[in-house]
């Protein structure tokens, strides 16, 4: 049976709604793919981003601790050389000395210019040297190098032509020496001189004392004389007795002999330095 011509047009009509529901379904499809598609591009750029930027922090996490290790290897070197040039010392002096060396090292440094070097010590924990003023002569940039190879600027706070003492500062917190009265220093009482002789870290020589109140450079009679070996680069150094205590500062060596060394006694030298003190900074050291 022949269908109406209304029945015609409802079912043309169910078919058109039918053609454009697929074609707006398979369009929402689409772009919902799209968008997933996208989405999942972003995300995968994320995750590749994140990735790049853990291992990035990976290797850098991996090579400083490569440089941790490496440093703490060092560290252990340098330490392990402390302790054997320490070892050494002890081994070179008498048994009267081998328990104060480590802690009398501890607060001598070497004073190094642009054109030479010498020794110096500390004589305040916030880090006044004492040291001989020739040293400085001629130089125009001084360092202070410490028993454990610190490097450190040094000021200039003044000095004594008279005694030829030089006062320094650094900057930082050490462990000092102290000063022995010069005046009970006994004729033929043992000592050591530390220094750094031809630019050697940690030398010291033993020796005892020969006499007292030399003249000596300034022309007062004001000089101990000693048989411990002394060269250029102990000038400035200190003359220990067996208590750990500084009787003198090492001046200069006299002449070729091999067992003829001075240095100002301690009680000049404090008296140099609070000069000096009072002078440049209004304050006496010691």
């Amino acid at each position: 049976m022949a269908l109406k011509r209304h029945h015609k047009v409802i079912i043309g009509g169910i078919s058109s709604a039918l053609i454009m529901f697929i074609l707006v379904s398979s369009i929402l499809t689409y772009v919902l793919f799209a968008r997933m598609e996208l989405n999942y591009n972003k995300l995968s750029d994320q995750i590749t981003g994140l990735q790049t930027d853990t291992q990035v922090k990976l290797n850098d996490l991996t090579e400083n601790a490569m440089k941790t290790k490496e440093e703490l290897g060092t560290l252990g070197i340098q330490l392990g050389s402390m302790d054997e040039e320490f070892s050494l010392l002890k081994a070179s002096a008498s048994a009267d000395f081998s328990g104060i060396i480590e802690d009398a090292v501890k607060s001598v440094v070497t004073i190094r210019t642009d054109v030479g070097q010498g020794t110096g010590f500390i004589i305040t924990k916030d880090g006044f040297i004492v040291t001989n003023a020739h040293i400085l002569s001629g130089g125009s940039r001084i360092n202070a190098i410490t028993y454990d190879q610190k490097v450190i600027d040094a000021q200039l706070v003044g000095y004594d032509a008279l005694f030829d003492i030089a006062i320094l500062k650094i900057e930082g917190d050490y462990n000092v020496l102290t000063f022995a009265n010069s005046e009970d220093i006994q004729i033929g009482e043992k000592v050591i001189a530390i220094g750094n002789p031809l630019g050697l870290q940690f030398s010291v020589s033993e020796g005892i004392v020969s006499a007292v109140h030399r003249e000596g450079i300034s022309e007062l009679n004001s000089y101990i004389q000693t048989d411990a070996a002394l060269n250029p680069g102990n000038s400035g150094g200190p003359l220990i007795n067996k208590n750990g205590e500084v009787i003198g500062i090492n001046n200069f060596k006299i002449g070729t002999g091999e067992s003829l060394g001075f240095a100002l006694e301690s009680n000049y030298i404090i008296e140099s330095v609070n000069k000096i003190g009072q002078n440049s900074i209004n304050k006496t050291l010691i």
